[in-house]
C-alpha cells in the first residue's frame, strides 16, 4: 500500500497542484472583485460563497449567480476562470487515466492484492514456484483434493492461463521472478500456514536459488525441488533440501526395475495412480538382448548408467553430437537415429528394445516410426517433452511414453498425499517379484478394474480419536479390528494394510493380530467406500465399540439411567 500511495502522489502531484492553484486564484479573484447591488451599493463575496460558486462552476454544473447578481467585472473574471478550470480538469483527468494505465501502479496493486489473498488463507498451503507442465499438473491434483496452493511464475502468460482454469479451490497467483527472495516472502514463505515450498521450474539454477532462499529465510520449511543435473542435486542436498526429484533418474530406475520385476513396477503404477482411474496393463520389457538408446543427453545418460549393469543387456548409443555429450566411444554410432541407415548400423533388426530419448519431440516420433518399420517386434520407449503433443505420442504406438513433468508431478503428489507410500515402494524393491505379483492379485480382487484409493492413518487424537479413548481405558485394539465392517462386524472390509511404521521401524504387510499403539502410522489401500468406513470406525466411539464387542454402551445420562434401571441386577 505504501508503494501504491507513493506512485499515486508522485504521478498526480503536478495535476493536483494545478487544480489547487486554479481554484485558489478563482476564489481569490471573486473575493477581491467588487459587485454592485441594484441600489448602487458595493458588495464583496465572502470566501465561503466564493468557494461554493467556484466548486460548481469548475465542474460546469451551473446553478446561477449567488448570493447576488454579478457585476460585469465579476462576469469577466468568471468567464476566464471557467476556461482555466476546465483546462486544468482535462489535464488532471488525463493524468489520472494515464496513471491507471501505468504498469508500475498496476504491478503494485497486483502485488498488494496478492499479498492480502495469501494472508487471508486460513488452511495449510503449499507455495509452488513455477507453473509449467509439472506445476500445472500438480496444482490441479492438489486443488482437486481441497489442498490450498499459492503460485509464483516468471511468465505472465502462464499466470493468465491459471486464472482461466476451472479449479476446485481459488489459487492466488503472481507473475514474479521466483529467484527473488522478496517474491517468496510475498508468496507466504514466512506465513505459519505455509506447509512447504515446491521449486518446479524448468531451470535448475532457479530451483536451486528457490531452495537456498527458502532454507535461509525459513529453515523449518519443507522444500521440494526438481533437478535435472547431478551437480545441482548435490548442491541442493548440501544445505538440507528435503526432497529432490530427477525425472530422468526416476524413470531409468523404473525401467531397470521393470526388466527384472515387472509386477513391482505394476504395483507402483497402481498405488501411485490417480484414484478411480483404470488399472494399467503390466509391461514386460525384454530383460535380455540388444537395446538402442537414441540421444545421449541427460535422459540417455541416466538410462545408460542404470542399464549397463543389467545382466544380459547389450547397449548401443546413437548420438548426433558425441563431442558435446561425452557418449561412450565403444558403443557409439554417430547420427540422429531418424534415418534408417543409422538404425541399421546399430543392428536394429536384432534389437529387442529402443529408447527415443532426445529433447526434440519430432525427432523422437520419427525415430520410433522408422524403427518399427524396420523391426515391428521392438519394445519402444519414447520421451515426450511437451504435453501439447500428447495425441501424437498416443498415436505412435510406443510401449512406454516417458514425460519428465508427469513423473515429477506424480512423485510429489504421492509424497504430499500419502508420505508412507513412497517408503512402501522403496522397501518393496527389496522383495521378490513373486511377492509383488501376489500383492497385485490381492489388489485386483478388491478393486477389480479401478485404481485403489491409498490413504494413511495416524493413531493420534486427530486421526483416531475413538481408538485412543478406548486405549486409555485399557482396551486392546488390534489392526484386524480396523478391517471389520462397522455395519456388520462379521464381514471384513476390502482393505489391505500395506505398511506400519512405529518408532522408525517399518513393517510391510503387517499382521492383523498386531496391537495398535499411539503414534503408529499405517498405510492402507482399497476402494473409496472402505476408506470412509474405516474413518468412521476410528472416529466414532459407537462404531468402534460395535466392531470390538458387538454392541455399543449407551451414551448420555438418561440412557445410562434407563439401562441401570432395566438391568437384571436392578430388577432383582
Amino acid at each position: 500500500m505504501d508503494s501504491i500511495f507513493f506512485i499515486v502522489f508522485r504521478r498526480m502531484r503536478a495535476p493536483l497542484l494545478a487544480l489547487v492553484a486554479a481554484y485558489a486564484i478563482a476564489i481569490l479573484g471573486l473575493v477581491l472583485i467588487p459587485g454592485h447591488a441594484a441600489d448602487g451599493a458595493v458588495w464583496h463575496m465572502d470566501f465561503f460563497h466564493a468557494f461554493y460558486f467556484v466548486s460548481y462552476m469548475a465542474t460546469t454544473i451551473g446553478f446561477g449567480e449567488i448570493p447576488r447578481e454579478f457585476s460585469d467585472a465579476q462576469r469577466i473574471w468568471v468567464t476566464f476562470c471557467v476556461y482555466a478550470t476546465v483546462i486544468v480538469w482535462l489535464y488532471s483527468i488525463g493524468s489520472l487515466i494515464a496513471l491507471l494505465q501505468d504498469r508500475t501502479l498496476r504491478r503494485a496493486i497486483e502485488e498488494s492484492r496478492f499479498e492480502r489473498r495469501v494472508r487471508a488463507i486460513r488452511e495449510p498451503f503449499y507455495l509452488i514456484c513455477g507453473y509449467g507442465q509439472t506445476g500445472s499438473e500438480l496444482v490441479r491434483s492438489l486443488t482437486d483434493h481441497s489442498q490450498r496452493v499459492v503460485v509464483l511464475d516468471g511468465d505472465p502468460d502462464r499466470i493468465d492461463l491459471l486464472k482461466l482454469e476451472n479449479l476446485r479451490e481459488f489459487v492466488p497467483a503472481l507473475h514474479a521472478d521466483v529467484r527473488r527472495p522478496d517474491a517468496l516472502l510475498m508468496g507466504g514463505l514466512r506465513n505459519p500456514r505455509c506447509a512447504g515450498v515446491l521449486a518446479l521450474t524448468s531451470v535448475n539454477e532457479a530451483n536451486l536459488k528457490v531452495a537456498l532462499a527458502a532454507k535461509l529465510l525459513q529453515p523449518d520449511a519443507t522444500v521440494i525441488c526438481r533437478a535435472d543435473s547431478h551437480d545441482v542435486e548435490a548442491n541442493m542436498a548440501s544445505f538440507g533440501t528435503d526432497h529432490i526429484y530427477d525425472p530422468f533418474d526416476i524413470f531409468a530406475l523404473y525401467l531397470a526395475t521393470a526388466l527384472q520385476a515387472p509386477c513391482l513396477t505394476l504395483l507402483s503404477d497402481w498405488l501411485g495412480g490417480a484414484p478411480l482411474g483404470p488399472l494399467t496393463e503390466p509391461l514386460y520389457p525384454p530383460p535380455q538382448g540388444l537395446w538402442i538408446i537414441c540421444g545421449y543427453g541427460r535422459f540417455g545418460k541416466a538410462l545408460y548408467e542404470h542399464l549397463q549393469d543389467q545382466p544380459g543387456i547389450e547397449l548401443v548409443v546413437i548420438e548426433a553430437r558425441p563431442e558435446l555429450t561425452g557418449a561412450p566411444a565403444g558403443t557409439l554410432i554417430t547420427g540422429r537415429g531418424t534415418e534408417a541407415d543409422t538404425l541399421e548400423q546399430a543392428r536394429i533388426h536384432r534389437a529387442v528394445g529402443l529408447v527415443a530419448g532426445t529433447d526434440d519431440d519430432s525427432n523422437n516420433l520419427s525415430i520410433v516410426m522408422t524403427a518399427l518399420q524396420l523391426n515391428p517386434r521392438l519394445f519402444t520407449v519414447v520421451r515426450e517433452n511437451k504435453l501439447d503433443n500428447k495425441e501424437l505420442f498416443d498415436a505412435v504406438g510406443a510401449d512406454i511414453v516417458m514425460h519428465p513433468s508427469s513423473i515429477v508431478a506424480g512423485r510429489i503428489r504421492t509424497l504430499l498425499g500419502a508420505p508412507l507410500l513412497s517408503e512402501f515402494v522403496s522397501y518393496a524393491r527389496y522383495e521378490e517379484d513373486a511377492w509383488a505379483c501376489q500383492l497385485v492379485s490381492r489388489i485386483v480382487a478388491l478393486v477389480h478394474d479401478r485404481v485403489p484409493d491409498v490413504w494413511e492413518v495416524r493413531i493420534d487424537a486427530e486421526g483416531a480419536y475413538a481408538l485412543l479413548e478406548l486405549r486409555r481405558q485399557g482396551v486392546v485394539v488390534e489392526l484386524g479390528d480396523l478391517l471389520r465392517d462397522p455395519r456388520d462386524r462379521g464381514r471384513t472390509l476390502p482393505i489391505i494394510a500395506l505398511l506400519r511404521r512405529r518408532d522408525g521401524q517399518r513393517s510391510l504387510l503387517p499382521d492383523p493380530d498386531e496391537r495398535l499403539r499411539e503414534g503408529d502410522r499405517l498405510l492402507f489401500c482399497g476402494p473409496a467406500h472402505a476408506h470412509s468406513d474405516m474413518l468412521w470406525t476410528l472416529q466414532n466411539a459407537h462404531a468402534l465399540n460395535y466392531v470390538l464387542f458387538g454392541s455399543s454402551p449407551p451414551q448420555g445420562l438418561v440412557w445410562r439411567w434407563l439401562m441401570r434401571l432395566l438391568s437384571p441386577a436392578r430388577r432383582r
